[in-house]
């Protein structure tokens, strides 16, 4: 199975501040750092330290070169990476107490064509694996032609806006999503987990919903199965990448074969190292990392049994 991962690369500028800025309000913050990050890049690099080659497709401005340093440095391939004459995406980020709120503006990520994505998956076929996120130009495009070429699509729906109807929704095989976009998807309060999955279930029962929910942990629903894990108890730090770790651990739990239940620990591990952690991609950790705190926490992955629940 090849990895081709169509995401986002951002500067993250973060703010530590005692609360959130309500309307109207100006605020002093108590810190400020700059990443390299963006939804796809975070899960490019998960992915990488998790062992597994991908390649990133998607756009910079001239001005930030670091986004092809950093993928090449993990070991991330940057054959279909475009640098345009704009500027790159950036985000705003508000961390308070280990939460954050996020403002993305889109920049070269928005720039990509339909040209583009049938140059990028020209060398995809049949069982090989697209990601996307909801942070760049052509999606909908991009899934519709991955499904024609065969390939499992696995679909982050963030931000949640207009673009996601049903139909494009309907063309993933494997939907991560966290409490929030899973409420506003299925129409269900964010905080009723099972009744979440089940609505998602019911529209797209081909569909492998991964829910996350904080530190109550993450569930799986596919069709009649449904799994719980628990989140791993750890000093919260910065939950900036935390999802996208978690997204890019389990996808790299299912290509190496693990069922649902044990890509759920993988993944549930992973992001608990991350919010450990500050910063965006550089809170990943790496597989070594993951099965180390596997170990301390008495449930090995390289000898933990799955659930034997049925496959993605």
């Amino acid at each position: 199975m090849k990895i081709l991962n169509f995401g986002s690369l951002n500067l993250d500028k973060v703010y530590k501040v005692a609360h959130f800025v309500r309307e109207g309000e100006t605020i002093s913050a108590q810190e400020q750092n700059q990443f390299l990050g963006g939804k796809g890049l975070n899960q490019s690099v998960a992915l990488a330290r998790a062992g597994i080659f991908v390649e990133h497709a998607g756009a910079v401005g001239r001005e930030t070169t670091e986004f092809h340093a950093l993928l090449k440095a993990e070991g991330a391939g940057t054959t279909y990476l475009r640098v345009l004459e704009t500027v790159s995406g950036h985000a705003v980020i508000q961390s308070c107490a280990g939460q954050n709120c996020i403002i993305v503006y889109g920049g070269a990520n928005r720039m990509t064509r339909p040209q583009d994505v049938d140059a990028f998956l020209k060398d995809y076929g049949p069982g090989d694996l697209l990601l996307l996120q909801n942070e760049t130009s052509c999606v909908r495009y991009a899934m519709e032609q991955a499904r024609e070429k065969g390939m499992t699509v696995a679909f982050n729906p963030s931000p949640i806006d207009g673009s996601l109807t049903q139909d494009v929704l309907a063309l993933a095989d494997v939907l991560f999503v966290n409490e929030t976009e899973g409420g506003l998807l299925s129409g269900t309060p964010a905080n009723e987990n099972e009744a979440v999955l089940t609505a998602l279930a019911e529209r797209f029962p081909h569909v492998a919903v991964v829910l996350t929910v904080g530190g109550e942990g993450a569930l799986y629903r596919k069709g009649g199965v449904l799994l719980r894990q628990r989140a791993y108890p750890v000093k919260v730090v910065d939950t900036t990448a935390a999802g996208d770790t978690f997204t890019g651990y389990f996808l790299a739990g299912m290509i190496r074969g693990f069922d649902p239940g044990k890509c759920l620990r993988c993944a549930s591990m992973a992001a608990a190292l991350a919010v450990s952690r500050e910063g965006a991609s550089a809170s990943i950790p790496t597989w070594r990392e993951v099965l180390d705190f596997s170990a301390a926490q008495g449930e090995p992955l390289e000898s933990l049994r799955g659930t034997g629940a049925a496959a993605l």
